[in-house]
């Protein structure tokens, strides 16, 4: 089995809009836009799966197929800091994926002068919570009702790494493809 990173292309547009129906948990990944076609996939990669000076967005594909999605977003060289994202769809989970990519790109991100990287999960969401704190990032406390997904908001656990903090022990840490 071959699990890599790469920049999404047009070419993911069939792999993403089934990941999107293949667990209703992906729709706040996906900002509440429905992605039932290859064509609405395709305009949401163009759209918000950028890859560009501030944000840096990379498929992790398994065996050829896109599968997930690892994030740097709001990247800031004047403090050197960015927000960190992920998801996999749930065939991909359980697998150590997100956390070998986020470990990945927090590497790259390191080696490209961000100081601090940031990410933040409901705290209803533990299993996002052990992918954070498998690639070494540590919590640093809880906003309280800071997302709104319908009419519910969410406290949010928020979680930092330092260039300065240890390498964490990971099992898998995902290629980036050049």
């Amino acid at each position: 089995m071959s699990v890599t990173l790469r920049p999404w292309d047009a070419g993911d547009a069939s792999a993403l809009s089934e990941a999107s129906r293949s667990a209703s948990d992906l729709a706040t990944q996906f900002g509440g836009v429905d992605l039932p076609s290859r064509a609405a996939a395709a305009t949401f990669i163009d759209r918000s799966l950028r890859f560009d000076e501030h944000v840096k967005n990379w498929a992790v594909v398994e065996d050829g197929i896109a599968v997930g999605n690892v994030g740097a977003a709001a990247i800031e060289f004047r403090h050197e800091t960015a927000w960190m994202s992920y998801w996999l769809a749930p065939a991909a989970r359980g697998k150590g994926y997100a956390a070998g990519a986020l470990i990945a790109v927090s590497e790259w991100a390191f080696a490209n002068g961000l100081y601090r990287l940031e990410l933040g999960h409901r705290v209803n969401n533990p299993a996002s919570c052990r992918v954070a704190t498998a690639a070494g990032f540590l919590a640093e406390g809880i906003e309280r009702e800071k997302l709104r997904y319908g009419k519910l908001r969410y406290d949010v656990e928020t979680h930092a790494r330092l260039v300065t903090d240890p390498a964490p022990a990971a099992r898998l840490v995902l290629p980036i493809a050049h």
